[in-house]
């Protein structure tokens, strides 16, 4: 029998209704609420932060990098340009797979090793919502190439920009230097505000030293952008200021004919104005083409260069270090009569050698037989050996490294260039701090004749010949002449005196003068002889050979080829002119050459004739200068003698000697 269903209770079951509806109700008002709660907290209380974020998400602000300030020679001629190019950018945020987006990107434009690595170092730099350069300086194939497939890579875009350009290569490599990519130690210790959006920064030369003058500030501009990120329009800009111009001190002129000059032979010339210490030509031959090094230059190239056996990468002006040789009589014959050890008019006996007391080694004259009875102004004519042995003993080691000191020699001379050598000064103090030796008589023989621990940059002995020309006057060399910001005036840069004049009685330079003077047109003997032909302004100079020989009397044999001593030299010139007004002192070094007058005197001479030209010839016309009344040679009888210094222990070296050419 089946059991009977219980009789529905309509009034249970409407009232269990009635309450079911009444919650489900109050959880839809209370849903509602919570809408309208969270409505006025979007719309009401955080409707400031919230436009501000859907304007970021639409509107970004881009930085512009400033245009860098271009660079001129004192003529205006153009050495340092900016060109438009086009780059590859990439958003790193926008790339779910960087590796995989790199091999398919390779497909379209070609990247080489240098590009790969340069973008995987600049990504650990910067943050992944900045544009990153893939590539730099795109060709029309490039940009063909990524147009057509421009749909696939929604995180890339060909960005234009600005690079350096050198129009000169490599005449002016050493001096204006390149930029190069900012790269993560620059990042450190630059103001990144100041340097938004620059990819470029000075690595060498003027381009180095004057970064902050030649960069400029950054503007930006607010662009709106699309979903993938894409500018759609610019809405608002402020330009950035572009770094101001700098005109150099160098003419372009007178440097082209320096280099050539040289003709690939290694070496290096400084030519400075000597009545403000104006740098008219610096040269470091063999030199390189800059702008590769500009976007990153191939490990390749690079490998070549610095592997090259003639150091083109090596700026012999400002670093490279020779033994002086002769070219530092001048400044002694100058020292003597300021320390009251010389008058003009005294004289020493050239025979052929010099030996100290109680000592059976002796040092050569410039030439077999000596030059018999010498006085100041022969014996600078004649590079007279015996004649400056004698005034370094009197002068003794203290007071001749004192006295040269004064010329900057030893030091930094302090151009406005970043990475001058300071050479060596032979002094007491630098042997016990080298060698831990004393000083020895022989050493300061050696010293008297730019031998020994000598070393000098050409830098250094064109600057000390400026100041000697300019009548003892030290001006600091400088290749910055002057600044200009955009559409303004070109305002100098100031250079003063570092000091007053070394040269205490003007007759003490007209004796110097006389005798460099003599050294062009002294006639026979004179080892600048026949420079002098031809130019219609006096030219006061000096040579100078630093050589290594032994002792022995084969040292004189003239016999020996050209190229077995070159092999051997190195070959000093220095020289300014007018003699009576000097306007431009010259250094000039060949790493090679068998003479200083024969080899290195010509490329001298050849600065000289570009420095006349570039004057239109219109220098002030030369007068001869009247030789000083205490210039006659005196009787054989008056030769000096010059005792063993008391301030240096007795001794000699026991290195081969170096003179100056027999």
């Amino acid at each position: 029998m089946r059991p009977r269903r219980p009789l529905k209770e309509a009034h249970g079951e409407s009232a269990l209704f009635r309450r079911r509806a009444l919650a489900g109700f109050a959880f839809i008002v209370l849903g509602l609420a919570g809408l309208v709660v969270r409505y006025v907290q979007l719309q009401v209380v955080r409707h400031d932060e919230f436009v501000l974020r859907s304007q970021a998400n639409r509107l970004k602000p881009r930085a512009i990098a400033p245009a860098r300030g271009l660079i001129y020679d004192r003529n205006g001629v153009l050495l340092a340009d900016n060109v438009t190019a086009f780059r590859l950018e990439v958003v790193p945020e926008q790339v779910p797979d960087m590796e995989a987006f790199l091999r398919e990107i390779a497909t379209v434009v070609p990247l080489d090793e240098d590009d790969i690595d340069a973008f995987r170092r600049q990504l650990k730099q910067s943050r992944r919502f900045d544009s990153v350069p893939l590539k730099l300086r795109l060709t029309e194939d490039d940009i063909a190439r990524f147009a057509v497939n421009r749909w696939r890579f929604p995180s890339v875009d060909v960005v234009p920009y600005l690079t350096r350009r050198y129009p000169y290569g490599e005449l002016f490599a050493h001096v204006i230097g390149y930029v190069g990519r900012i790269d993560a130690d620059d990042q450190a210790r630059l103001d990144a505000a100041r340097y938004k959006g620059t990819t470029h920064i000075g690595r060498s030369g003027i381009e180095r030293s004057y970064e902050d003058l030649l960069h400029g500030t950054p503007g930006y501009a607010l662009v709106e952008v699309n979903a993938d990120g894409r500018t759609q329009r610019v809405l608002e800009r402020h330009p950035p200021v572009p770094g101001r111009n700098l005109y150099l001190s160098i003419d372009v002129r007178i440097q082209q004919a320096a280099a050539a000059a040289f003709e690939g032979r290694p070496g290096a010339a400084v030519a400075i104005d000597p009545r403000n210490g104006q740098v008219l030509a610096m040269v470091s031959v063999p030199s390189f083409d800059p702008n590769p090094f500009v976007n990153g230059i191939a490990r390749g190239d690079y490998a070549a260069l610095t592997g090259a056996a003639d150091k083109p990468l090596y700026n012999r002006a400002l670093r490279g270090a020779y033994p002086p040789g002769s070219t530092v009589k001048p400044f002694l014959a100058l020292g003597g009569l300021e320390l009251k050890l010389r008058r003009p008019e005294d004289t020493v006996l050239s025979t052929g050698e010099f030996c100290l007391p109680n000592q059976s080694r002796c040092y050569r004259d410039d030439k077999r037989g000596g030059d018999g009875t010498v006085n100041m102004v022969r014996a600078i004519q004649l590079s007279t050996n015996t004649y400056f042995y004698k005034l370094a003993l009197d002068m003794g080691i203290d007071r001749l490294s004192a006295w040269m000191r004064r010329f900057a020699f030893g030091e930094k001379t302090g151009i406005d260039l970043d990475g001058e050598g300071t050479g060596i000064l032979p002094s007491r103090e630098w042997k016990a701090a080298h060698y831990k030796q004393p000083w020895f008589p022989g050493e300061t023989v050696l010293t008297g004749i730019g031998q020994a621990y000598w070393a000098v940059t050409p830098l250094q002995l064109a600057h000390a010949t400026a100041v000697l020309a300019g009548r003892g006057v030290p001006y600091p060399p400088r290749l910055a002449l002057a600044a200009q910001a955009v559409d303004g005036p070109r305002e100098a840069l100031a250079n003063p005196p570092s000091g007053p004049s070394l040269i205490s009685d003007p007759a003490y330079w007209n004796v110097i003068n006389q005798g460099m003077q003599a050294v062009i047109y002294g006639g026979a003997g004179a080892t600048g002889q026949g420079l002098g032909e031809g130019f219609p302004y006096r030219i006061a100079g000096k040579s100078g050979t630093a050589e290594r020989y032994s002792r022995r009397t084969e040292a004189y044999d003239t016999n020996k080829n050209s190229a077995y001593l070159a092999a051997r030299h190195r070959a000093w010139f220095i020289a300014y002119t007018p003699a009576e007004d000097p306007q431009i002192a010259v250094a000039v070094v060949l790493e090679a050459g068998a003479w200083g007058g024969k080899d290195a005197g010509p490329i001298a001479r050849k600065i000289l004739d570009a420095w006349l030209a570039a004057q239109g010839g219109r220098a002030p016309p030369a007068t001869p200068l009247p030789a000083p009344p205490s210039t006659q040679l005196p009787a054989p009888g008056d030769v000096i003698e010059s005792p063993q210094p008391a301030d240096v222990p007795a001794g000699d070296d026991s290195e081969d000697s170096e003179d100056s050419p027999p």
